[in-house]
């Protein structure tokens, strides 16, 4: 394994992605969903340098603290660092900045699938 599995995603606060726009609060802000899209997508593309062809990761859980508003044109990055590996269990220590601020912080876990195996379930339904 590599422990060292790393990325950071960024984005630039747009006004989809408020909290008046997602419906998650009626404020020009950073809407809590669009950060917490926004961290697994990190813990994603990290998790993606650890994996073989044919496989992907799907998120099982994720645990977020918001912790301060991000305005309209901010920009935002999350940066996702493997903590631990467990057989196909993948936990992410992700910490979310604007600017020097931290925003937010979340432990995320993902798990290891194969895709085919994986999309096939939904044809058995």
């Amino acid at each position: 394994m590599n422990n060292k599995a790393k990325h950071t995603s960024t984005t630039t606060v747009e006004s989809a992605a408020t909290a008046a726009a997602m419906g998650s609060g009626d404020m020009p802000v950073l809407a809590t969903p669009a950060l917490v899209a926004l961290m697994e997508n990190a813990a994603m593309l990290a998790a993606s340098t650890l994996l073989d062809e044919g496989y992907t990761t799907v998120g099982a859980s994720i645990e977020v603290k918001h912790l301060l508003p991000s305005p309209m044109g901010a920009t935002v990055q999350a940066t996702a660092v493997l903590s631990e590996q467990d057989g196909r269990r993948l936990t992410f220590e992700i910490t979310a900045v604007d600017g020097d601020k931290t925003i937010g912080t979340a432990t995320h876990t993902r798990y290891i699938v194969n895709r085919e195996r994986f999309m096939s379930k939904l044809t058995q339904k």
